[in-house]
């Protein structure tokens, strides 16, 4: 897995621009304004143990397996005409963060947009360093966003126009963030509300029934052997109220780890419950849209996200 993730973090280095419709060369990636610390004092439910170590990160880390200390890293967009910030959760399974191209080069295409971005390096579920490793992502999310719309003023930001975006697993945490934020998982000490108002989710995990789920992910998170209840908590199909936020979703339809069902399911609960979505499927693009050949149509998909937003207002 780990050597599958470098080559594609080398093809994308490699592409020229037009490879992701509009999406820009990556190449320096650029470095956030901001690292910041997301709680203050003891992290909730945490365990210390020594022989966890947190793990150090640069410009060219391609994949982070540990975190101890959660943190956003904060790219402000140079001209952001809509006060739009958009928290983003790299996938990785739930075993690491694919944290180059699915974090800092998010941020740039985000930036390039005008959109300011918040990258999100979030606990790893692992029961040596935390009491309850299924909600320790969740806690994560909700306090990113609450710290973002809390801050909004310090950043420029609309506090109603703050989404959240993931990919993989990180678009599970993405939608559990949607559907799960008024869920108390820890006590919050910022008087706001963690809802995004939007979400932006890209081959994402949704559900973790066994027939559809990324094994993998769900073992992570809530175990092979989770009862009903918390399955049906954690699929976020199940949790779709009226006051989930609009989301954009894109799969492929030949996605060998996360089935496209996933989407599929998500995009329909979130009309029946009257929410607006936008989804968009592609016969080619497997795991990773991003990495496929440009002269196949999903290569476009940043173009597709950026017009929605542009029709929701996030954009001008």
């Amino acid at each position: 897995m780990r050597n599958k993730i470098f080559l594609f973090s080398a093809l994308l280095l490699g592409m020229a621009s037009n490879s992701f419709g509009q999406m820009p060369s990556f190449g320096p990636v650029s470095e956030p304004k901001q690292i910041i610390k997301l709680w203050e004092g003891k992290v909730p439910g945490a365990i210390e143990n020594a022989e966890v170590q947190e793990e150090n990160i640069g410009s060219r880390s391609f994949f982070v397996r540990t975190v101890v200390n959660p943190s956003l890293a904060y790219y402000p967009a140079e001209k952001n005409e809509t006060g739009t910030a958009v928290v983003v959760c790299p996938g990785g399974g739930y075993a690491g963060l694919t944290y180059l191209f699915e974090g800092m080069m998010t941020a740039d295409w985000l930036n390039s947009i005008g959109i300011s971005a918040f990258v999100l390096r979030y606990r790893l579920p692992n029961d040596k360093i935390m009491q309850d490793r299924k909600v320790a992502p969740l806690q994560d999310v909700q306090q990113a966003i609450r710290y973002v719309r809390a801050n909004a003023e310090k950043f420029g930001i609309n506090p109603d126009h703050i989404g959240v975006m993931g990919f993989s697993a990180g678009g599970h945490l993405a939608a559990t963030a949607s559907t799960l934020f008024n869920e108390i998982v820890y006590k919050p000490e910022l008087n706001v509300s963690a809802r995004p108002d939007f979400s932006v989710l890209v081959y994402p995990v949704i559900t973790m029934d066994p027939t559809y789920t990324h094994s993998g992910s769900r073992e992570a998170l809530i175990g092979l052997d989770a009862d009903q209840a918390t399955t049906d908590l954690f699929s976020a199909e199940k949790q779709v109220t009226p006051e989930t936020p609009p989301a954009f979703i894109t799969h492929a339809l030949d996605d060998k780890l996360v089935p496209f069902i996933n989407s599929i399911n998500y995009g329909c609960a979130l009309r029946e419950k009257g929410v607006q979505c936008e989804m968009h499927l592609y016969a080619h693009g497997d795991h990773g849209l991003q990495t496929k050949a440009p002269t196949d149509t999903q290569s476009f998909w940043h173009d597709a996200c950026e017009k929605w937003l542009r029709m929701n207002g996030w954009l001008k």
